[in-house]
């Protein structure tokens, strides 16, 4: 067996989330099942994580194994599974890797970028929460920097999961105006509880609008508490934007999007 990673893209508005369900689209689901077809064998794909309902990911990586026969065929396949996937699906990138290499816990870091509009717009609607009491942008970024460092991020996830490390270490967390009128949270750690990003933006929010300071907002955090009653933020601005490991599990790219 060959294991292989791809890189893809999605729009999430139509999704209940990455991870294959019963009942509702997913997108593990509708690749699975169209590049199954296009190979004619069942097709199993791991995913770096799960992302929510709505949630969308600009860069999101998982892995496949398959027989030395069908590796083969795979780069074609996979830009036979771009034409037949839905629009809101799209395949960046076909890699080799390791047969160590795991999507999930290979992985080194995570980034996500939470993206806000301060002004009403039929253009940003779909991949920006829209925020029109006036923020604090300062007191935010003095809140986020208290997420730097290893913390025990009880208080910011979903509760009753089957989690039992909450730990983890973040190497940047801060506010960006990205243009007029729009800003993001940008948040790279080595992994992430369940609506962790979702739980610290709405706390931060808080922050923002003065019902938080930032000291009161580290206490938060401090304590740990997982009956902590956090503020989720709506998943429309979140979006997967990067994931890293290390380079020694990649081998060759087979095919590239912007090459065909």
């Amino acid at each position: 067996m060959s294991r292989f990673l791809i890189e893809l893209q999605y729009d999430g508005t139509d999704f209940v989330g990455w991870q294959e369900q019963p009942n509702g689209r997913t997108v593990q689901g509708e690749l699975q099942e169209r590049l199954s077809t296009i190979l004619r064998t069942p097709i199993k794909i791991v995913g770096a994580g799960r992302t929510d309902t709505g949630v969308h990911a600009t860069s999101m990586i998982a892995h496949l194994d398959v027989s030395q026969e069908l590796g083969e065929r795979l780069p074609d396949a996979i830009y036979r599974l771009n034409r037949f996937l839905p629009p809101d699906i799209f395949v960046l990138r076909l890699q080799r890797v390791a047969p160590d290499f795991h999507a999930r816990f290979s992985a080194t870091s995570r980034s996500y970028g939470y993206y806000i509009t301060l002004y009403p717009s039929p253009f940003r609607r779909k991949y920006h929460t829209l925020v029109t009491t006036p923020l604090d942008f300062e007191q935010m970024n003095e809140a986020a920097r208290k997420l730097l460092g290893q913390h025990d991020f009880s208080s910011f996830s979903k509760k009753h999961s089957d989690v039992t490390n909450h730990l983890c270490t973040v190497t940047q967390a801060e506010w960006q105006e990205h243009c007029e009128g729009e800003w993001v949270f940008r948040i790279t750690a080595n992994r992430f509880l369940r609506s962790m990003v979702r739980a610290l933006v709405g706390t931060l929010f808080e922050v923002g609008t003065g019902h938080l300071t930032p000291e009161e907002f580290a206490t938060i955090l401090e304590q740990a508490d997982d009956q902590y009653p956090f503020n989720t933020a709506p998943a429309t601005g979140l979006r997967l934007e990067s994931v890293t490991y290390p380079p020694h599990l990649l081998l060759n790219p087979l095919f590239l999007a912007s090459k065909k």
